[in-house]
């Protein structure tokens, strides 16, 4: 087994099972801090950026995750592996985008570039009124330092 730790922005030899991992999924659980000091976790779907070292993740602007992140940039995106037993836990700085608010705007094209099945003007349309409806906006979370367990197979197993 590895246990991989890294506490830099320069990635080394030792975090890239966890990058790898990050980057084979779509699903991790975000933490932020609420304004009491507690964690605040929840399920995300994000879009992982290998080259800037960023997930992106579609919320809206009055979830608890956005506000609490406004607030405290600090965050963590948890992800699992195949198994219980091997994850990594990405330590990020978080920043958001504007509240999408008009069609094409700068908030609109990187909601857009998060989806892959949006083709044509007349999706696009329809896509950047849903995202200004639901005043969506983009959270980025830029890797700090990266922790985990990257296992090929669970102990005993």
């Amino acid at each position: 087994f590895r246990t991989c730790r890294s506490t830099g922005e320069a990635p080394i030899a030792d975090e890239q099972p966890l990058l790898e991992l990050i980057a084979s999924s779509r699903h991790g659980v975000l933490a932020a801090v609420t304004r009491a000091g507690y964690p605040h976790l929840t399920n995300v779907l994000y879009a992982w950026d290998a080259e800037e070292r960023v997930a992106r993740i579609s919320t809206t602007a009055d979830r608890v995750k956005a506000r609490a992140l406004h607030r405290d940039p600090r965050a963590a995106l948890h992800v699992s592996g195949p198994h219980f037993w091997s994850y990594a836990v990405a330590e990020c700085d978080a920043e958001s985008s504007e509240v999408a608010a008009t069609p094409g705007d700068a908030a609109c094209l990187e909601l857009l570039a998060m989806r892959s099945d949006v083709r044509g003007e007349d999706e696009e349309e329809a896509f950047f009124a849903q995202m200004i409806d639901a005043r969506r906006l983009v959270l980025r979370l830029r890797v700090r330092r990266l922790y985990g367990l990257v296992l090929d197979h669970p102990p005993g197993g």
